[in-house]
């Protein structure tokens, strides 16, 4: 028989150190390949994870923002109830005769003549009570604006509700003059002003001419009764 030589391939093929080589290589596919897949996993996590992030700070700053104008409110609060004290102090009358005082000087100021006038109080509120006042007021136009004027821009706080010409006579204006002042709601229930009358009973003038009533250095007169 005659001895055939085996072939170099098939000896590397059938040697240990092959099957060892083709292992380690396959190994080493698996081991690229699982590298691959943890790299690309961390960066989709890592990506999630900065877009949380982003996304909480997005939302703290929008509190932050959202609670801004409640800092230091405290000290707000405190400032703005001193600034009201303030305002009750200088503009608000503490008492009846001081308005109706301060009206008496604007219309000697002013040029003008009371024929009469009539204080109500409204209903009492928190920390004011309205006070209405209803008054005749006679002169030349230029002297009514004037005294207009003085009202509104005076340091006592009066709002002007409403203004109607009744009559003329040779030059004389005659204005039916509606103003508000406000008083310290106890300061007016000591008054002893009138209180405002119901929906329906209004403190128009009377049809037959007669005149609301004009206050007095001792109070007010009781509605109804002329002035003098």
């Amino acid at each position: 028989m005659t001895n055939q030589t085996p072939s170099p391939w098939r000896e590397r093929l059938t040697s240990p150190l092959t099957w060892h080589y083709a292992g380690f290589a396959v190994l080493l596919v698996v081991a690229i390949g699982l590298s691959v897949r943890l790299a690309l996993d961390w960066v989709a996590t890592n990506d999630r994870t900065t877009d949380a992030l982003a996304g909480k700070q997005v939302e703290l700053k929008a509190m932050d923002l959202q609670t801004e104008p409640l800092r230091g409110l405290d000290k707000r609060v405190a400032a703005s109830r001193e600034q009201i004290q303030a305002f009750y102090e200088k503009r608000i009358p503490s008492n009846y005769s001081s308005f109706a005082a301060r009206i008496g000087d604007l219309e000697v100021k002013s040029g003008v003549r009371q024929s009469r006038a009539q204080y109500t109080q409204g209903p009492p509120g928190t920390d004011l009570t309205e006070i209405s006042i209803d008054a005749g007021i006679s002169g030349a136009y230029p002297d009514i604006m004037r005294f207009v004027n003085s009202l509104e821009r005076d340091q006592m706080f009066f709002v002007i509700r409403g203004m109607q010409l009744t009559g003329q006579q040779g030059g004389v204006v005659i204005l039916r003059l509606r103003v508000s002042t406000w008083m310290r709601a106890e300061d007016a229930a000591a008054s002893g002003l009138p209180v405002t009358p119901k929906l329906g009973e209004e403190d128009s003038v009377p049809a037959n001419g007669a005149s609301p009533s004009v206050p007095s250095a001792a109070g007010p007169v009781p509605a109804g009764k002329e002035g003098e």
